[in-house]
């Protein structure tokens, strides 16, 4: 099954205006935003897991990387709250779970298959620091290689926002929206664009904090 797999056209999704689809395990449920289903499954996702609920012990073979949109995400690592953003490159391995339940945002097989870099931050400890160049604009830098960058950016109220020379670029709305031809991304709405595409958007009333990833559909992973 593919979903928005033409990484050449922009993609958009509401998810919240998605219903939420059983996953092969029981209490965890998804809101699929893309996927590539070639000889591995690439896709980026928003997962509930219920209270109490478990996912079976797996290995990364494409690495693994997550944001927790609420509650509490676990493993035999420790406990990943609320903001927390994770890397768990290619070769790792867990057993995921939620003992009071938790939302994440979640990208698989996306990692360069030599990546072992593990990242943990806790974005919500974070100060976001202005951005050189571009007014209203802040950011919480997560990750950087030679392939990506990822951050969180705070955009301030009704801001003109743009990125011209990105590589391609993903947004996941954490708080507030913003308008971007002529769509309202709320929370949780998922925007990605090709490398050719220049990104223009505009705050909502109240700003916008969003996870943005750029660089890396100039030549698409396929880890």
């Amino acid at each position: 099954m593919n979903i928005n797999a033409d990484l050449s056209k922009r993609a958009v999704v509401k998810s919240s205006e998605l219903p939420w689809t059983a996953s092969p395990m029981s209490g965890v449920d998804r809101r699929m935003l893309d996927r590539i289903d070639d000889k591995v499954e690439r896709a980026t996702t928003i997962v509930r897991f219920a209270p109490g609920s478990t996912f079976s012990p797996h290995v990364h073979g494409g690495g693994e990387e997550f944001l927790v949109l609420d509650g509490v995400f676990q493993d035999e690592h420790g406990d990943f709250p609320r903001g927390t953003y994770v890397r768990n490159p290619p070769t790792s391995h867990h057993t995921p779970g939620a003992a009071e339940g938790a939302t994440i945002f979640v990208k698989l097989w996306q990692f360069d298959p030599k990546d072992r870099n593990q990242v943990n931050v806790d974005t919500l400890s974070q100060e976001p620091q202005p951005v050189v160049d571009r007014p209203g604009v802040s950011e919480i830098a997560l990750y950087q290689d030679a392939n990506e960058r990822v951050r969180i950016e705070c955009w301030e109220a009704e801001q003109l926002v743009s990125l011209d020379d990105h590589n391609g670029l993903e947004i996941l709305v954490i708080e507030g929206d913003f308008i971007e031809s002529g769509d309202n991304f709320g929370v949780h709405s998922w925007l990605r664009l090709p490398a050719d595409q220049p990104f223009v958007a505009t705050a909502g009333a109240g700003g916008a904090r969003v996870w943005v990833k750029s660089g890396h559909l100039k030549s698409p992973v396929n880890g």
